[in-house]
């Protein structure tokens, strides 16, 4: 199968690590050994970070033929950094994962990652960065599409994706100077509230910007992906349709518009049930395979996939021939 989400830990930001005052950093934990830092906890050094060896032996124990890579969240606060810092890092990101392209060729792709404090640095960062062997897109958080009116800013990166006939991957995340996570840390159940409750309701939003308003009609070759089945859409769709014909009748059903639309969503860590329902709300050349690039997410995706109540067929379309047109049309790294 082809993974179009799959994230990667940078080793290359670890003495920027050490470095930070808050986290994500890298410090020494009470027993004087160095750890890596999140908001959820410390993790040893020797796990917190990936290399192409052990990587590549994950996805061939899995049949994953190709990874698209993008970078984990907890690395993602390079993206906030003031500008000049986050140009540097994200630049020196990019070309190192350029590199592992081109040292493995037609096993990884790579969506970029660019400054958000200022998006015309952003785009011309994003300019260079899809200029390099294996770049296929850029990432970028969820919350710049929560609205119509946060959208707007993006458009000088929409604009150069647009040109590149690029993907423009929406991970749920905040912007730079967003309150982040939403959900207080000291909550019941803090990662279930966070981690699904509020990133499904998120993503929500973002598929009700891209699929319910004019936005994107200005960037026709741009491939828009939301991770996740694009929130919980599928499910609350026949409820926005009622509502509409109560309280707008003279307007598109929303499931129509969505139905039209050509935003892709991946199938991370959805089941049988979630496909399913997607499939028939979007249409099955609309989802990709998505994994999350972990040992659990690709037994998960699998076995989702091949519990589906749809046809073979469709199923390899999921795991494989979705992503693999989508592409053959940007790097001729994948064949």
């Amino acid at each position: 199968m082809i993974d179009m989400h799959a994230h990667w830990r940078p080793a290359g930001l670890l003495q920027s690590l050490r470095q930070r005052s808050s986290i994500p950093q890298i410090v020494h934990n009470d027993q004087g050994v160095e750890v890596f830092r999140t908001r959820f906890g410390d993790e040893s050094l020797a796990d917190a970070f990936d290399n192409a060896k052990d990587y590549l032996a994950r996805m061939d124990a899995h049949d994953v033929s190709v990874s698209v890579l993008s970078l984990l969240s907890s690395f993602c606060w390079i993206q906030g950094e003031a500008v000049e810092q986050s140009s540097a890092l994200c630049r020196t990101y990019n070309e190192s994962m350029s590199q592992l392209c081109l040292e493995h060729p037609g096993r990884f792709a790579c969506f970029a990652t660019v400054p958000m404090r200022d998006l015309k640095v952003g785009a011309k960062e994003l300019e260079a960065a899809l200029k390099l062997p294996g770049m296929v897109g850029v990432q970028v958080p969820g919350n710049a599409f929560m609205s119509l009116a946060s959208a707007e800013a993006m458009r000088p990166i929409l604009e150069v994706l647009n040109r590149h006939k690029a993907i423009l991957f929406v991970h749920y995340g905040p912007m730079p100077g967003d309150p982040f996570p939403r959900i207080a840390k000291g909550s019941d159940n803090f990662r279930r509230r966070n981690g699904t409750l509020d990133m499904q309701a998120s993503l929500s939003s973002i598929m009700v910007t891209f699929c319910m308003t004019e936005f994107l009609q200005d960037y026709p070759d741009v491939s828009v992906q939301v991770h996740n089945l694009g929130g919980n859409i599928p499910f609350e769709i026949e409820r926005m349709d009622h509502r509409c014909l109560i309280d707008s009748p003279e307007e598109e059903l929303p499931s129509e518009r969505f139905r039209k639309s050509h935003v892709l969503l991946d199938c991370n860590s959805f089941g049988a049930h979630a496909i399913e329902a997607a499939v028939r709300l979007y249409g099955v050349e609309r989802i990709l395979c998505g994994t999350d690039g972990s040992t659990f997410g690709y037994e998960w995706t699998t076995n989702a996939v091949k519990k589906s109540q749809i046809t073979d067929a469709e199923k390899t379309q999921i795991l494989d021939g979705n992503a693999r047109r989508l592409l053959a049309s940007i790097t001729p790294l994948i064949h």
